[in-house]
């Protein structure tokens, strides 16, 4: 459930604006909304070297660094870590500009070694003896061109071009275009990216020793962070007459403990209740097992509003319900409970938060359960040929299946709206949620005479017609009749069709267990038509099974974050009126 808050104001002198906010933060309850934008030198500074300890983070996980073997450092060199923030960035410039100009070396290589080595130095000191040594690249017909009063060497002819030197007792002009000398000979420039190498080497086996130092640059940004949070809480105060005050929000169970601190440390205080324009975060409290589904809200990163209802119950049950169906298959949920078992033996001890461990026991279970009762085990038709029936016969029937998709849709979008009826009761609005659900299920009849050739009851017509006649009377109830019922005929030629198409779009949990299980069931007859009598054709059969039921695995969670999200969501939240137009409720804190 979604917390209620308390919108706060915290007043003491301007003299004691700092230890007041020290205070707040030690009590950790209050979310600071700030008075006007914080600016100042100590938050620009501290940005600085947030950005320092990111960049020096960044460079540190590169995978990369794990290949190479680190060089041993005094590790007392860098006991300020913003020093050894700043060393770790200047390495990785330098690192970057070596194989920069490495790279500058290597094309001057690849230019010039055609030519032959030379000393640029010796054929300066020839000039100055009036002995001239010069390039060209010179069409190979126009040889004949130069003068007679001139040596040509031929070095190399290629694609119809000779390079060609030229010497000459004083300066001699010629109609082709010199070819200019490099600063440094071929050998120099091997030699110097030999150097350049070693140094590379050298400054990266640095950089690698330097990961060592991850936790404690992680330390550090986390610092920086808080200490962040205290200064923009700080700067962002406002100020009158002598006086500062600090404003926010904290829950209502926490008004006792922030009033008794500001009787103890003299400060004025404001409590009220939000109002409609505040822009109040959220806070949502759960059952421990209902927190379980958590993750999920952070993975989709989506907040509902503080005036939005909290979905979190619901999620998990059908979420739950979704994962069994659109894995759809025994042998993949038993995977994904081992591998959530090893995950939680390697990784459970750094891990603060066990909920994703636990919601994926939960996952795993469901797509078990689901596969057991449709007898599916690394596909199905194999089960079938030796007889092995589903725990639940009706579910081998395709048509049952599509029916419970369709049933699942019109309860679980009939839970949103009996959820608003209970908000708005005993507002005559109420009736029309009464109509949406009456729709629902009309919709689910129509769908199953639509897409399954079943026959309509004959009460189906009427779920429609009277669910109509209530939101068309309800909707917009106004004192001229007239305009509300034209009010409310909008509303509902706007959304009848959304309600069919909703209840329709659950089939998709048949349709991707379907795939999987067709997927599945491919690979195990092109493994059994290769068969396993000898060596050569056991290890390829092996190779197909694990290729395509790993295909499976991999892709399984995938459809569930695309369609199991969705349903949840999209569909259920839109008929529930929650836009998630939230922020998280976030205090200052120590």
């Amino acid at each position: 459930m979604i917390v209620r808050m308390k919108k706060v104001a915290v007043i003491t002198q301007a003299k004691d604006a700092n230890s007041a906010v020290g205070e707040l933060r030690r009590l950790g309850v209050l979310h600071v909304e700030h008075q006007h934008p914080p600016a100042g030198k100590d938050i620009a500074i501290i940005h600085e070297d947030l950005a320092l300890a990111n960049e020096a983070l960044g460079i540190l996980s590169q995978k990369e660094l794990a290949a190479i073997e680190p060089r041993q450092i005094d590790s007392r060199t860098f006991l300020d870590r913003r020093h050894c923030a700043r060393h770790v960035i200047d390495l990785y410039k330098r690192i970057d500009q070596l194989k920069e100009y490495s790279r500058g070396i290597i094309l001057s290589i690849a230019q010039w070694e055609q030519w032959g080595d030379f000393a640029p130095g010796e054929i300066e000191r020839l000039r100055e003896n009036n002995i001239y040594l010069r390039l060209y690249q010179v069409p190979e017909k126009q040889l004949k061109d130069f003068p007679g009063n001139v040596v040509v060497k031929n070095i190399h002819t290629s694609g119809g071009i000779t390079h060609c030197v030229v010497i000459s007792r004083g300066l001699v002009e010629l109609p082709f275009k010199e070819v200019v000398l490099p600063k440094t000979g071929l050998e120099a420039m091997r030699r110097r990216l030999q150097e350049d190498k070693q140094a590379l080497e050298l400054l990266k086996q640095e950089l690698c020793a330097l990961t060592c130092r991850r936790k404690e640059l992680a330390q550090l940004k986390q610092s920086l962070e808080k200490e962040l949070e205290f200064h923009q809480a700080l700067e962002g105060m406002g100020q009158n007459n002598g006086l500062a005050y600090v404003a926010g929000y904290i829950p209502s169970n926490a008004v006792p403990a922030l009033a008794d601190l500001a009787g103890k440390q003299s400060w004025g205080l404001s409590i009220s209740d939000p109002s409609e324009e505040d822009s109040v975060p959220t806070l949502i409290k759960n059952p421990r097992w209902v927190s379980l589904i958590s993750p999920v809200f952070k993975v989709i990163e989506v907040v509902p509003g503080y005036r939005e209802l909290d979905i979190s119950l619901w999620f998990i049950l059908f979420f739950s319900v979704f994962f069994g169906m659109l894995i759809g298959d025994a042998g993949y949920g038993f995977i994904y409970l081992l591998l959530t078992f090893w995950a939680q033996r390697k990784f459970g001890g750094k891990v603060k938060d066990k909920a994703p461990f636990y919601l994926f026991y939960i996952l795993s279970s469901s797509a078990i359960i689901w596969g057991l009762l449709t007898a599916s085990f690394f596909g199905q038709e194999w089960l079938l040929e030796r007889s092995l029936k589903p725990l639940l016969p009706a579910l081998g029937d395709d048509k049952n299946v599509r029916t419970l998709c369709f049933f699942i849709g019109a309860l679980h979008l009939s839970i949103a709206h009996i959820w608003r009826v209970l908000i708005q009761f005993p507002s005559p609005v109420a009736l029309t949620d009464v109509g949406w659900i009456s729709i629902l299920w009309g919709a689910f009849f129509l769908a199953k005479v639509l897409i399954l050739g079943a026959q309509m009851p004959v009460f189906g017509p009427w779920l429609i017609i009277s669910g109509m006649a209530l939101v068309v009377l309800f909707s917009n109830p106004r004192k001229n009749i007239l305009k509300g019922i034209s009010a409310g005929l909008g509303t509902l030629l706007l959304n009848v069709i959304n309600n069919f198409t909703d209840v329709v779009s659950y089939i998709r949990l048949f349709a991707v267990g379907l795939a999987g299980v067709a997927v599945a069931d491919a690979f195990n007859k092109m493994a059994s038509g290769v068969g396993f009598k000898g060596i050569i054709p056991g290890l390829l059969s092996s190779f197909i099974l694990l290729a395509g039921h790993g295909l499976n695995v991999l892709l399984g969670p995938m459809s569930v974050l695309v369609h199991g999200v969705r349903l949840n969501v999209l569909e259920f939240c839109t008929h529930l009126d929650i836009k998630w137009s939230g922020f998280p409720y976030k205090p200052l804190k120590e």
